[in-house]
C-alpha cells in the first residue's frame, strides 16, 4: 500500500511503484480527504513526452473536486520510472498502453475517467480502444495524433521532430529541447527564466525524451487514425488559443462530425496549457462530470 506524503488541494498524495515488462513503474495516487468528493469517480492522468506525471498534472489536481481517487504514473523514460537494466531503452506507444493497463490491473481499477496530455493523449486513446468498457469521460489536452486534419500533413510534421531527436541523442540537450519547442509551440511568448525552466524539465532525461518522440513517430507510421477515433467515447478536448491553426481546424471538424466530441479553446496559452492554465482546465473538468 502506498504511504501517505502530502496534501494537494483536497487530496492526500501517496507514492508507490510496481514492476512490469522489465520496468519499475512509479506512480502517485491522490485520494480525496474525508468530507470531500465522495462521488465514486476515479481518474487516470497520462503525461506527455519529457515531463513526468506529477509535474504535468499537480497544478490541475489542486483544483479538482469531483474524483475520489486520481492515478498518475510516470511513463518509461520519464520521472522516476526506470528499466530493470538501468538503461534508457526505446519503446513503443503500444508498450506504454500495455504498461498502463497492467497498472490498472495492479491497483484493481475497473472503471475510470481518463485524461491525456500530448503523447499521453495518444496513449489514452489507445487505452480506450483496448479497454472501452472501463473508460468513461475522456479529457484530451492537445493530444498527439490530432495536430492536423490531413493525416499526410501530420506525418510530414512528425519528420521535423527528427532534428530534436538527433540533438537529444547526441547530448546537445538544450538544442534538442528548443527544436522541439519551436515545432510544438512556435508562437510561445515567455521570459528567459520560464524558457530555462522548460528546457531543464524537458531535458531532465534526454534519452528518454528522445525515445518518446521516436515512439510517437513510429505510432503515426502505422496508425489507422479514423479507426482509433471511432473507438473513443465522450471526449472533452482542450486546445491552446495560440497553438497552430491546423490544430484548431481539426478540432472544429471533430466537433462538427462527432456527437461525442467537445472542444474548448484555452485563451492565453499554447501547448503548455496544463502548466499555464491549470485552474481553468480543472474547472472545465469538474463541470464535465458534475452534471452527469
Amino acid at each position: 500500500m502506498p504511504s501517505p506524503e502530502v496534501l494537494l488541494g483536497q487530496y492526500q498524495k501517496h507514492i508507490a511503484s510496481f514492476s512490469v515488462n522489465g520496468h519499475h513503474i512509479r506512480y502517485a495516487v491522490y485520494r480525496a480527504c474525508e468530507g470531500h468528493a465522495d462521488t465514486g469517480r476515479r481518474m487516470l492522468m497520462l503525461h506527455g513526452a519529457g515531463v513526468a506525471g506529477e509535474l504535468t498534472w499537480e497544478g490541475i489536481i489542486g483544483f479538482l473536486t469531483q474524483w475520489d481517487e486520481i492515478l498518475v504514473p510516470d511513463f518509461r523514460g520519464a520521472g522516476e520510472t526506470v528499466s530493470e537494466q538501468g538503461d534508457e531503452l526505446p519503446y513503443t506507444l503500444a508498450e506504454l498502453s500495455n504498461d498502463v493497463i497492467a497498472l490498472l490491473e495492479h491497483v484493481g481499477w475497473q472503471s475510470m475517467d481518463l485524461a491525456g496530455y500530448s503523447m499521453g493523449g495518444l496513449v489514452s486513446m489507445l487505452v480506450k480502444a483496448q479497454w472501452s468498457g472501463q473508460v468513461n469521460q475522456q479529457f484530451l489536452l492537445e493530444s498527439a495524433g490530432l495536430e492536423r486534419k490531413d493525416f499526410d500533413e501530420a506525418l510530414n510534421l512528425r519528420k521535423r521532430y527528427q532534428t530534436a531527436v538527433s540533438a537529444l541523442k547526441s547530448d546537445d540537450v538544450d538544442q534538442g529541447v528548443v527544436a522541439f519547442l519551436d515545432i510544438i509551440s512556435p508562437k510561445r511568448k515567455v521570459s528567459a527564466a520560464v524558457e530555462r525552466i522548460t528546457i531543464d524539465r524537458l531535458g531532465h532525461r534526454p534519452q528518454g525524451f528522445a525515445h518518446a518522440l521516436d515512439a510517437v513517430t513510429h505510432c503515426f507510421n502505422g496508425l489507422d487514425r479514423d479507426r482509433l477515433l471511432a473507438a473513443q467515447g465522450e471526449v472533452l478536448s482542450f486546445v491552446g488559443a495560440n497553438s497552430p491553426e491546423g490544430l484548431h481546424e481539426f478540432q472544429a471538424h471533430l466537433v462538427s462530425s462527432r456527437a461525442n466530441w467537445q472542444s474548448i479553446e484555452v485563451r492565453g496559452t499554447d501547448h503548455s496549457l496544463p502548466y499555464q492554465k491549470p485552474r481553468q482546465i480543472a474547472q472545465h473538468m469538474n463541470q464535465a462530470v458534475s452534471v452527469v
